[in-house]
């Protein structure tokens, strides 16, 4: 599939709020989605409003220091990666990463090219750049036909 992309304006929290239900909605089977950006571009705010349209009612947290925290859902098994700490890919493998990457789970994974080549491709890639105290450029990149048919659903 051609990698499509899509262009979104963020202009303050409740706009970021607001798509992160609006992606939840198409979540509900599962994907793989990448969240790219410099320290403080909000990947880790995107992930917590996103886990709560899904329905978790708890805080969430970064899992800089652990790699990954996982998230049962009454429909939805979601696994949060945070890479940034992580030395070498296959520190990966040692925790058995592919068992995470089911067709039925949603895996959000912050600073994937950490991972690479270890790591499936992304159904979405959502790279988040500031624009502003508050304000955020959302750029999403769809490589799959999963990807593609959720990013028509998001324009």
């Amino acid at each position: 599939m051609t990698q499509a992309s899509l262009v979104l304006s963020l202009e303050d929290e409740a706009a970021t709020a607001a798509l992160a239900v609006r992606l939840a909605a198409l979540c509900h089977g599962g994907a793989v989605i990448y969240l790219e950006g410099d320290l403080g571009a909000g990947k880790t705010t995107f992930c917590r409003y996103l886990l709560h349209a899904l329905g978790h009612q708890g805080n969430v947290k970064s899992p800089t220091y652990t790699l990954v925290e996982s998230y049962q859902l009454a429909e939805l098994t979601v696994f949060h990666f945070d890479l940034y700490r992580l030395h070498d890919p296959e520190e990966l493998e040692f925790m058995g990463v592919r068992d995470y990457f089911r067709a039925d789970t949603l895996c959000l994974v912050e600073w994937p090219a950490r991972g690479a080549p270890l790591l499936p491709a992304p159904d979405l890639a959502l790279q988040l750049t500031r624009s502003g105290d508050v304000s955020r450029q959302l750029t999403v990149r769809s490589a799959t036909v999963r990807g593609g048919q959720m990013m028509e659903q998001l324009q």
